[in-house]
Formats: C-alpha cells, structure tokens, sequence
C-alpha cells in the first residue's frame, strides 16, 4: 500500500508542480517574441528574448541563457526580473534570456521510459531527444543571427524542467557550459540518469562545465539529488565544478523562488 501511494503522490507532483507557472506578480518585462518552425518538432514554436537595458547601447557579444518553461505566462518573467536585478547589483555580468514556450510540456521534457507509471503522466511522453535537437540545430543558430552572442551557453529549469537539463547534461554535455536545475524529477525511467550516471561521467569530454542542483524535502527526488551529489563527490573530475544545494525545509513549489538567486550567481562567477 506504501508504494502505491508513493508512485500515485509522485504522479500528482509531478502534473501539478511541474508547470511552475510564475505568480501574477511577476511584472512582464520588455522583451522580444518571435516564431520558429521546427522540423524537429514537427511545429511553431514561440520564443521569448529578454536582452539587459544597455544592450541596445554597446555592441558587446553577451552569454546566452535557455530555458524551457519560457512563456510569459510561465516563468520567463520570473527569471529574467531576477537576471536584471542581479546584473543592476553587479552580482553576475550581463546576458540573454531565451524561453521556450511550452506546448506539449510532459513530451517535450521528459526522456524514454520503461516505467508503465511514467507513461500514464501524458498521452505523449519521453520527446526530450527531439527537443533537444531542436534547441541545438534550430534555436541556437536563430538566436546567434539575431542576436549579439559569444560561445557561452547556459541552462536553466526546475522539477521537469529540471530533468531535462539533468538529462542534457549527461547525456549531449557539449550543448551548454552551464546547467542549472532546481528538484529536478529524478525519479523518472526509475531514476535512470542516477544509475547510470558514472557511465556518463566517464564518458564526458575534457572541456570545463558547471553544473549546480538543488532538492527540496520532496520524498521522491531529493533521494536521488543527494545520491547524485554523493557521486560527484567521488568521482572528483577536475573539469566538472559542481554545487548540491541540499534544502530540506524548501517544497517542491517553494525552491525556485528561494534558491534562484545563489543558483545563478554561483553559476555565472565559476
């Protein structure tokens, strides 16, 4: 009876959370928004681009940061507030905000899974793979012709969101520099990116990444993300700088807004 609570509380976590859609009070900042049809995909897709106020100003080349769960109903605003408050207190130098709004979210976040459980969560699920394709041959060059960048990519999500940077990390890490993911659902494929991931870490290019992860008290992930921190710790590769931020007296729908900031600013001064 125990686990079948289990596996139905964290079902319900994960359709009720997992869409972190920011608060009315988030103001919505002034941003471009334009469409891009994907091949990968298989549709338009809207994206959201927040660039700093100087921006229009200088000619500098700034990083640029992804993000999944980007709609201006989701948490585009959120972040990219928290990005200009950061950047106006000297706390992180200037970037770009890219975000992709959602459409089919559960498909597009989610990986492959042999759990029955995992695949009663959507109609379509595990689309990761496609929508990671579609970041890296699609998005990236639009947002490098239209935009002023330099080589530097991060990414940024929470709870599904947060699986998929997990999963992009370990399974594509050349895509981005740095990862960040707040309680993520690692949980998924019976915690497959945890089981395997000294394989992928062995596999892992030479190249500096930065990755930092947090995990709330939710009983079915932050198991994983403290494992998961256990194993970076032993497996010590000099080119991975990482940071767990363990935060028990977080919620699930709690830890984004409260670790934001230090998330970022770690991320971004490595």
């Amino acid at each position: 009876m125990k686990n079948i609570y289990f596996a139905f509380l964290t079902v319900i976590l994960f359709l009720t959370s997992c869409s972190n859609v920011s608060q009315p009070n988030d103001p919505i900042p002034e941003h471009e928004t334009f469409k891009i049809q994907s091949k990968q995909v298989g549709e338009e897709r809207t994206i959201n681009v927040w660039t700093p106020d100087d921006y229009k100003t200088t000619s500098d080349a700034l990083s640029v940061m992804y993000m999944a769960d980007g709609g201006v109903k989701e948490d585009f605003p959120h972040i990219a507030n928290t990005l200009a408050k950061l950047i106006k207190e000297k706390k992180i130098k200037p970037l770009i905000l890219v975000g992709i709004e959602n459409t089919e979210r559960r498909r597009d976040l989610t990986g492959f899974t042999e759990v029955e459980k995992d695949k009663e969560i959507a109609p379509v699920v595990g689309g990761s793979e496609k929508f990671r394709a579609f970041i890296k041959e699609e998005l990236f060059p639009e947002i490098n012709k239209k935009y002023r960048t330099t080589n530097e990519k991060s990414i940024i999500g929470e709870s599904a969101s947060g699986l998929f940077v997990m999963e992009t990390f370990f399974l594509t890490p050349e895509m981005f520099d740095n990862y960040i993911a707040f309680d993520p659902s690692l949980w998924w494929n019976n915690h497959y990116l945890v089981r395997t991931s000294k394989d992928h870490l062995a596999k892992f290019p030479i190249t500096k990444k930065r990755i930092w992860f947090a995990g709330s008290n939710a009983e079915d992930i932050s198991p994983y993300t403290k494992e998961l921190a256990g194993i970076f710790k032993t497996e010590n590769y000099p080119n991975i700088k990482w940071n767990y931020s363990d935060e028990p007296k977080e919620k699930h729908n709690t830890i984004f807004r409260a670790t934001k900031e230090k998330a970022i600013v770690w991320t971004m001064n490595q």
